[in-house]
């Protein structure tokens, strides 16, 4: 039975760009797509139909359901062929969305919708979502391209092997290349012996460290062999190293926590800052 892919919109211009982009997801997956609109506006009692003393075709009722319609033909027109349906939901959009992300396969959001302030980078129901959502999450944000690798960070954590997954995924359907990267930021130890200059022999640390990526790569690998790989190892941080290989690439994808992460805290500061200020659209994938 195919499976369904979930956009939030709210009119804005980051949520139509989300609305193109979950519509090639769901064709890639075959899946049909579901466009739902939280409608807060009854919970407070607020009138939904035209003013007195206004226009006919007034009211909010009325531009939820013009605002819908754009959004279902710019997904017809993105993936021609693909199931669009549409849903309007009272409630506040993180928790309609959170719940909708229950039966999804994914839900795709803008990174800012309509009220987001000057500056802020990224709003409120992306970050939550990518927290608390079900199912991994897309943020659309940046440049949007159909061209280019897709980029997933890879930490050797069993959190992450599902966020690995999910980009040999993204790669094969999108038939193009997957860059693992592997950020590492450990200092050399001291030798225990003063006399010698080095605690393990020059380079052993970065071995160690292409050896995790190739042993976190190598299963996925395995179950899909046309996808071709550039393993990175970079001596750095995780945040900026990813953020620099997302530059031209169609996605990058994320673990939601990684390695060292606290116990409780659902988004890591990783993950976080990619939705920040990654150049180009971010997948964030809990953990089992």
């Amino acid at each position: 039975m195919a499976g369904v892919v979930v956009v939030g919109v709210d009119g804005s211009a980051s949520a139509l760009a989300a609305v193109e982009e979950a519509a090639r997801q769901a064709r890639r997956r075959g899946a049909s797509l579901k466009v739902v609109h939280a409608f807060l506006w009854p919970a407070l009692h607020v009138p939904l139909g035209p003013s007195p003393l206004g226009p006919p075709e007034g009211g909010l009722r009325t531009m939820v359901q013009r605002l819908l319609a754009e959004a279902v033909e710019r997904a017809e027109a993105a993936a021609p062929g693909v199931e669009v349906t549409s849903s309007v939901v009272t409630g506040e959009a993180l928790t309609v969305l959170e719940a909708q992300s229950r039966a999804a396969e994914l839900v795709v959001v803008g990174s800012r919708g309509l009220g987001g302030f000057v500056g802020l980078m990224v709003g409120s129901t992306a970050v939550h979502l990518a927290a608390h959502g079900r199912c991994p999450v897309l943020v659309v944000r940046g440049d949007v391209r159909t061209e280019g690798p897709v980029v997933v960070g890879v930490d050797g954590s069993a959190s992450g092997e599902r966020a690995v997954d999910f980009a040999f995924q993204e790669a094969e359907w999108r038939g193009t290349t997957l860059v693992a990267v592997h950020a590492w930021t450990a200092p050399a130890p001291e030798p225990q012996d003063p006399a010698e200059p080095y605690a393990s022999p020059p380079g052993a640390l970065a071995e160690a460290e292409e050896r995790l990526l190739a042993e976190a790569l190598a299963g996925h690998r395995e179950l899909r062999p046309g996808v071709v790989v550039e393993p990175r190892v970079v001596h750095g941080r995780t945040r900026e190293a990813l953020i620099e290989a997302g530059r031209g690439a169609q996605l990058t994808v994320v673990g939601a926590r990684g390695r060292g992460g606290f116990t409780g805290l659902l988004l890591g500061s990783v993950s976080q800052a990619l939705l920040h200020h990654a150049p180009s659209p971010v997948a964030v994938v809990r953990g089992g």
